[in-house]
């Protein structure tokens, strides 16, 4: 049998005159069936129909004038009108979210790599709301520090146990968060106050007047004390007449808060322990108060918290100092649960992108999260004088009750006499100044909610389609006490302050997220349920 060809390799040799062009080789494959070199004949077919020129297309109808019913102009003036109406009705829904979606993505990017976000949880104290026999207003200022030389232990203090919290001390409640400082580091509870700068911790150094706490006091050592002329000492201690600092010494400080209390101590730095949101583990430096000296309810034993944590837009404030080191964009927000709980974030993960409603913060010398009010309501009815704005209005998770003032309160009280046909005002229960009692005690506040108004705080809208609006409803400023009476949770301002200025305190923040953005200077809000924080979507919609 003689062997099959598969293949012919050609060898074309180079001029035997110019031996330098080189040889050719070139190589074919032959295929078993000789057929295979032909088209095929269905293959020939589309070949011909593809190089055939196409058949003429059919004239197109032509239409008389009447018959062309939309032009080009009338279908560009529909087209423009509905995306105007639909912009209106997601302006309406969403208020800010039209200029949030135009906010350049470069912006958002921005603030995005200013820092991660730190989550931590809020935890109700026993016993309920805060009352006024024993309730609490913040709204903390530096006041100017007393000289008092401490003492200091050369080494660290030993490690402290976190103390449950059992039993009550009637009324007593508030929300508080916990922290871990020092190392090894010890955990210590503070309450979250909005309206305070400084962070501060009972301090044995040694203690002069101190609380007893729920933890032990916090022990510095001698290298951790600030010295004056540290710049975060000099801020806190800008608006005092003093003595040129001598940089060798201690950064002393006294702080008056609204309720006329008092804490006195020393600046101090340590090392702050913290689990940012993406689990990611960091040590940051951390300046604090080192207070040894409590005087007023803060000295009240036994204490439920350890001292203070300031969140406030000063520089010394909790998250100032994270955002000056790089680790958040300075934006605060919390959402306190109607039950008890909550939770507390620093950054920008956990803002909503919908469904918010931003103020401007006002320009005020202070650095309270304070806004402008243009007019406040009790259902339909205005409160406070008419001819003017009623001032401004304050966040402060700091103090227990919500504050009115004067004339707002007066206002408030003339307009629930309405409500005593169906609730009896009980001139005997002291829990607050004004409560009442049905003929059964109560058990929830919701079952007499139908009997009171919402509360409105109105601000100035920019267009008619985006009003501005923080709606209280009952449950944000009435409470039950252990009488099954219900008592009004506001009070009249000028009994802690001069009453210019509308205090809002936790009973009427429960029940809504708050946001304090120190970046682009404003405040928003929006209704939740504050059972699970929920990271933000970058579409709007989303």
């Amino acid at each position: 049998m003689e062997p099959q060809v598969t293949g012919v390799v050609i060898i074309s040799l180079p001029p035997p005159g110019d031996p330098s062009k080189g040889k050719t080789i070139t190589a074919f494959a032959l295929p078993d069936d000789p057929g295979d070199f032909l088209l095929h004949p269905e293959w020939q077919q589309r070949s011909i129909d593809v190089m055939a020129p196409p058949p003429a297309a059919a004239a197109a109808p032509v239409f008389p004038p009447s018959a062309r019913w939309v032009s080009p102009r009338r279908a560009a003036v529909c087209v423009l009108g509905a995306s105007m109406m639909v912009f209106a009705i997601w302006a309406c829904l969403y208020s800010e979210a039209p200029f949030e979606f135009l906010r350049s993505s470069e912006e958002r990017d921005r603030r995005r790599r200013d820092g991660e976000s730190l989550l931590l949880p809020l935890f109700p104290k026993p016993g309920g709301p805060r009352f006024l026999n024993q309730g609490e207003v913040k709204l903390g200022s530096a006041t100017g520090g007393r000289q008092v030389r401490m003492a200091v232990s050369s080494a660290a203090a030993n490690s402290s146990a976190a103390f449950p919290i059992r039993g009550n001390i009637f009324p007593d409640g508030l929300y508080y968060t916990s922290i871990r400082v020092g190392n090894p580091p010890r955990e210590y509870f503070l309450d979250v106050d909005t309206g305070s700068d400084l962070t501060w911790i009972q301090c044995d150094a040694p203690c002069q007047s101190c609380a007893k706490g729920p933890n032990p006091l916090y022990k510095p050592r001698k290298e951790s004390i600030v010295p004056a002329g540290d710049s975060l000492c000099l801020e806190l201690q800008r608006n005092q007449r003093a003595a040129p600092h001598d940089s060798s010494r201690q950064c002393d400080y006294e702080i008056a808060y609204a309720d006329h209390s008092s804490s006195v101590g020393v600046l101090a730095r340590d090392e702050l322990r913290l689990e940012m949101a993406g689990g990611k583990q960091v040590r940051p430096s951390f300046v604090f108060g080192c207070a040894y000296d409590q005087q007023g309810q803060l000295s009240a034993s036994p204490a439920k918290t350890d001292g203070i944590l300031g969140l406030t837009g000063a520089k010394v404030s909790f998250p100032s100092q994270l955002s000056e080191q790089g680790l958040i964009a300075n934006v605060v927000g919390h959402c306190i649960k109607n039950g008890g709980g909550g939770h507390l974030f620093l950054g920008v993960d956990f803002v909503p992108r919908r469904g918010m409603t931003w103020v401007a913060m006002a320009d005020s010398p202070t650095s309270y999260y304070q806004m402008e009010i243009g007019r406040l309501t009790y259902g339909s009815r205005p409160l406070g004088n008419n001819r003017k704005s009623p001032g401004g209005a304050i966040f402060d998770t700091g103090s227990s009750y919500t504050y009115f003032t004067n004339e707002a309160y007066g206002d408030l009280l003339s307009s629930l006499k309405d409500t005593y046909p169906r609730l009896v005002r009980d001139e005997s229960d002291q829990t607050l100044p004004v409560c009442w009692r049905a003929a059964s005690p109560i058990r929830s506040v919701k079952h007499v909610r139908q009997f009171f108004s919402p509360l409105t705080l109105h601000f100035e809208s920019k267009w008619w389609i985006m009003p501005r609006v923080l709606r209280i409803p009952p449950e944000g400023y009435l409470i039950l006490n252990d009488l099954g009476n219900v008592c009004l949770g506001i009070l009249n301002g000028t009994e802690v302050h001069d009453g210019s200025t509308t205090i809002l305190g936790d009973i009427s923040l429960r029940g809504q997220l708050v946001v304090y953005d120190n970046v682009e200077r404003r405040i928003g809000w929006v209704q939740s349920d504050c059972r699970k924080p929920q990271r933000a979507a970058d579409f709007p919609f989303l």
